[in-house]
């Protein structure tokens, strides 16, 4: 007779594949611009260092990270992006769902089939991120900062600005990233469990026809609620519980990419001389592209994402106009000292609560 395997002692099915995600991902990906051997020894190792002396520069401008290592970062092409991505989103969704499990004999199909599916996402992205951190990824899961070296070369040449300049300002936007979630100690933690209680209410929901059916009164209620704002598919389908735990998620993040955005232009022109045609040359060309282009980063989030560039970067040029750099600096004491999606818009209200 068989002996049933304790609860406690299952392995929780995961609800995507990432090794397929990483490998569909990999195979998809274009490659990237013929570059001379010379300018890619070149690139690559600029790139490498200046992740060092890029967040010395952030450091000293905001006050964080004192004593923190400085370790260079690594340049990828655009297959070790999409695996390292697809790694660091399997240890990120591993931990928000610990406790969670699909079961049923069709879970390994579904996952797979969602692989399939993240991994031809995640190729489309390729061919466009230039940097990121991810707080989970690397051997240790402990956080790696990753420069695209291809899509740099392709976005640099497409401005037509200084190389040097360019690498040297993409390096400053990681890096914040990098000094955000290593100097606030309680970020990455918090983020995790952020992201756990959003997709775990998913996990927990009732299925398709109960997705389906909030659809015509979340309609209703986000258009009157927000005026203008552009309706997310996710917040389509969300519970009310879920949408309180969205509009953190998206103001977080907000701040994040706005106060990486703030920086990399604030550190100045002694550091980054061409900055002022990067940063414009640079907008247009987020706002450019085709219909099908266009079509596919709407409905992928990347509009939204530009949007939340220039939100998050005016409200942190106010708050730091205000009361300084130290006084904004008051948004990493804790979770509870985060500004809201409400004072993301209106940066006074948060200076009226913490200042």
């Amino acid at each position: 007779m068989r002996s049933a395997t304790p609860q406690r002692d299952r392995k929780p099915r995961p609800l995507i594949d990432w090794s397929v995600a990483a490998s569909t991902g990999a195979y998809l990906v274009r490659g990237g611009p013929v570059v001379d051997p010379a300018e890619a020894e070149r690139v690559v190792t600029e790139l490498r260092d200046f992740t060092v002396e890029a967040e010395r520069h952030v450091r000293a401008l905001t006050g964080l990270g004192a004593g923190l290592p400085l370790p260079p970062g690594e340049v990828v092409d655009r297959p070790g992006w999409v695996r390292a991505v697809a790694s660091g989103l399997d240890e990120l969704t591993s931990r928000a769902l610990r406790d969670e499990g699909q079961g049923g004999v069709l879970a390994p199909l579904l996952a797979g089939g969602a692989g399939v599916q993240t991994g031809a996402v995640l190729a489309f992205l390729g061919t466009r991120v230039l940097g990121q951190y991810d707080p989970f990824g690397g051997d240790d899961h402990r956080g790696r900062l990753l420069l695209v070296a291809p899509n740099v070369v392709t976005a640099q040449r497409a401005m037509r600005v200084s190389g040097r300049d360019f690498r040297m300002w993409v390096c400053l936007h990681e890096c914040t990233h990098r000094l955000q979630f290593t100097a606030v100690e309680w970020l990455r933690d918090h983020f995790a469990d952020e992201v756990g209680r959003l997709i775990g209410g998913f996990t927990e929901s009732e299925g398709l026809p109960t997705l389906l059916s909030r659809l015509p009164a979340n309609v209703r209620r986000l258009r009157e609620a927000r005026g203008t704002d552009s309706v997310g598919v996710a917040e389509l389908v969300q519970t009310p519980e879920q949408r309180i735990v969205f509009d953190r998620l998206l103001a977080l993040s907000t701040l994040l990419e706005g106060h990486a955005d703030y920086v990399m232009d604030a550190v100045g022109p002694k550091v980054v001389p061409s900055v002022a045609t990067i940063r414009r040359r640079f907008t247009a060309r987020r706002e450019s592209g085709g219909p099908i282009d266009r079509l596919l980063r709407g409905l992928l989030g990347v509009e939204a994402k530009v949007r939340q560039y220039a939100l998050g970067s005016a409200f942190t040029r106010e708050v730091v106009d205000a009361v300084g750099m130290d006084g904004f600096n008051a948004v990493w004491t804790s979770p509870e000292t985060l500004p809201s999606r409400a004072e993301i818009k209106d940066p006074k209200a948060w200076l009226r609560r913490m200042h």
